[in-house]
């Protein structure tokens, strides 16, 4: 038996898809998670609900996309530095100088998405503050293994606590997240990253010359 001939398919997207995700970013990035509505997002984006939802599923699925992009155009220099520079202390110093910089960057909202995003959240989003903090930690754990892997090599002191120094690491790129977003300009980022690299150990052959020079004076 004949069929009639299939309906046309929905309308063609009418609105560049990835202009419309790079203002999801920004929407989120400055009102973050759970204060940004779909109302919100519908207006930034310069698209209806339904096409929203068709073109990027709901809001979970849109801000999964939406910490992607993020990735790939405003984030994940401290993870990077780490991995192209030869030891953690030089990855770890460039990437708070990079933090200081993209944190306060003029026509972009200040401070890290993936920090910020989801700071005040209710039960109902628990699952995007759960994810974010993973995010958080797999950084933090990248950095703890650049530290351990400069103890093995001599870079640092054996008795250096990689755990805690990545942490502090990571509490330092969260304060200059904050600080950003409290309206620090970059020369304040800048000095903080500074006095931060103070704390960091010496090698250990540094560190035995130096003791030995204090006990000569």
């Amino acid at each position: 038996m004949a069929t009639k001939e299939t309906k046309q398919r929905g309308r063609p997207r009418s609105f560049d898809r990835e202009t419309a995700l790079e203002q999801a970013v920004r929407s989120f990035w400055e009102q973050g998670y759970e204060a940004t509505s779909i109302a919100d997002l519908t207006r930034a984006m310069g698209i209806s609900a339904p096409s929203l939802y068709a073109a990027f599923g709901d809001k979970r699925a849109l801000f999964d996309e939406v910490l992607a992009e993020y990735a790939r155009h405003h984030g994940g220099f401290l993870s990077r530095a780490v991995a192209e520079e030869p030891t953690a202390r030089r990855g770890v110093a460039r990437a708070l100088r990079e933090a200081a910089v993209a944190y306060t960057r003029p026509g972009r909202p200040r401070g890290c998405l993936v920090i910020s995003a989801a700071l005040n959240t209710s039960p109902a989003s628990a699952e995007v503050a759960a994810s974010l903090r993973e995010m958080r930690r797999s950084t933090v754990r990248g950095i703890a293994g650049a530290i351990r892997a400069d103890i093995a090599a001599g870079e640092l002191p054996a008795d250096t606590d990689a755990t805690a120094l990545a942490d502090y690491v990571g509490a330092v790129i969260q304060g200059m997240s904050q600080q950003a977003r409290d309206g620090a300009e970059q020369e304040a980022l800048e000095a903080i990253a500074e006095l931060a690299m103070r704390a960091w150990p010496r090698p250990a052959g540094e560190r035995k010359a130096g003791e030995l020079k204090g006990s000569a004076a």
